[in-house]
C-alpha cells in the first residue's frame, strides 16, 4: 500500500466544538500519524501520515467533522512522505 503525507486546513465552525480531539480519535482509529492544531484565524490545521486508504478516510471525515461543527472548506496538499511520526497528537 502506498503511503501519503497530507497537509490540510479546515475552515468553518471548527474551533470550540472538539474538532481536534475528534480528529485525533479518528486518526488513531485509522492508524494515521501526525498532528492537529487550532490557528489564530479560526481554522484547524493538520498534518497526516499513513497509508493512502487510511489517510483518505480521515480526510473524508474532516469534510463533515464532529457534531456541532460546520465545515465550510478544506484545503488539501500532498507532501513527500517522511514517516516522522509515531503517534497522533493535538498541538496547543
Amino acid at each position: 500500500m502506498e503511503n501519503q503525507r497530507i497537509h490540510i486546513f479546515i475552515s468553518g465552525k471548527v474551533q470550540g466544538v472538539f474538532f481536534r480531539q475528534a480528529l485525533k480519535v479518528i486518526a488513531k482509529k485509522n492508524n494515521v500519524m501526525g498532528w492537529v492544531r487550532n490557528l489564530p484565524d479560526k481554522r484547524v490545521e493538520a498534518l497526516l501520515e499513513g497509508d493512502s486508504t487510511s489517510v483518505n478516510s480521515v480526510i473524508k471525515w474532516t469534510r463533515v467533522g464532529p457534531a456541532n461543527s460546520r465545515v465550510d472548506d478544506i484545503q488539501v496538499s500532498n507532501e513527500v512522505f517522511r514517516n516522522e511520526f509515531s503517534t497522533f497528537e493535538v498541538l496547543y
